[in-house]
């Protein structure tokens, strides 16, 4: 996409000698302008923009103070700014980078300059988008299990980390349900792995569907699914987990599947609990209810302590 600029300037045959460089030298096409600092900061809020050229002597707002107001505003402090200035003191100079400018022309410019300045500011800036789009993809997948797309277990344990030192401090309720498919490896056995992971990833999503949007569903392991639920005690993560139980026994697969019918068993942890008093005493009691759920004829719904 091409790059959307803004000029602050409170000159406007300076901002129209700067569009005027800037499209004949192929740079963009699409630009904002402002008068003044103020205009510009609000303009700079409401319009996405890839970079700002900005004068440094203006009235109400100057090109520092826009600087340091832009640098407070954290979904701003990404984007370039070129200051522009006749001031040719080297100590203006160093300040303005000081105070977060990327770079710095003086008045009256060289058409030639301008246009190679403002590429190569939208071209440092093209590469952290793109570094920062990759950070970001880096960071879903260590937190991501790549089949079912649910939380894997590392950031289960962190998320549960979190939620059971709030749960103990507040004094609060929070339920960790385990959820294991029934029979599973007959599955993979009869048709495949392929078809195996399909299951898989129907059960994954339909848990993650009925939950509360601060609720976590995470694939603990193999067939084996783990539900966070902050400020539930054990009877409604009860209720929530026979509803689960329930919508799962009814799921439908097409194709080679269309005959298949799939259950799950449910173990339940909660606090408050007199057993519990670490995150490992609560993740051992949600799975040997789990373990009593399968041992008890599977399909069912089992709350650890009863």
């Amino acid at each position: 996409m091409e790059p959307t600029l803004l000029i602050i300037d409170d000159s406007p045959t300076s901002r129209s000698e700067i569009r005027q460089i800037l499209r004949q030298g192929g740079i963009c096409r699409e630009f904002h302008e402002a008068a003044d600092g103020i205009s510009g900061l609000k303009m700079a809020l409401a319009q996405s923009v890839d970079l700002i050229l900005c004068d440094l002597e203006m009235p109400g707002m100057d090109g520092f103070k826009f600087l340091a107001m832009k640098n407070s505003r954290e979904e701003l402090r990404d984007v370039p700014v070129i200051i522009l200035t006749s001031h040719e003191k080297q100590e203006t100079k160093i300040r303005g980078l000081e105070q977060g400018a990327s770079d710095y022309l003086t008045k009256p410019f060289d058409s030639g300059e301008l246009i190679a300045r403002v590429r190569v500011q939208l071209k440092i800036k093209n590469l952290q988008d793109e570094l920062r789009k990759s950070n970001e993809l880096l960071r879903q997948l260590a937190v991501t299990d790549p089949l079912t797309q649910l939380a894997n277990r590392r950031s289960l344990m962190e998320t549960l980390g979190r939620e059971f030192e709030r749960a103990k401090r507040l004094q609060s309720s929070l339920a960790v349900i385990m959820v294991d498919i029934d029979h599973f490896k007959r599955v993979n056995d009869t048709f495949g792995h392929q078809d195996g992971d399909r299951v898989l990833i129907s059960v994954g999503q339909l848990l993650a569907r009925q939950l509360r949007p601060y609720d976590m569903a995470a694939r603990y392991g193999g067939e084996e699914f783990a539900l966070i639920l902050p400020d539930a005690n054990g009877r409604s993560a009860g209720q929530v987990a026979e509803r689960l139980r329930s919508l799962i026994s009814e799921l439908t697969f097409g194709g080679t599947l269309s005959r298949l019918k799939v259950t799950a068993s449910f173990g339940i942890a909660a606090l408050p609990s007199s057993r519990i008093h670490s995150l490992d005493d609560l993740i051992r009691e949600a799975d040997e209810a789990l373990y009593r759920a399968k041992r008890e004829g599977r399909n069912r719904v089992v709350l650890g302590g009863e």
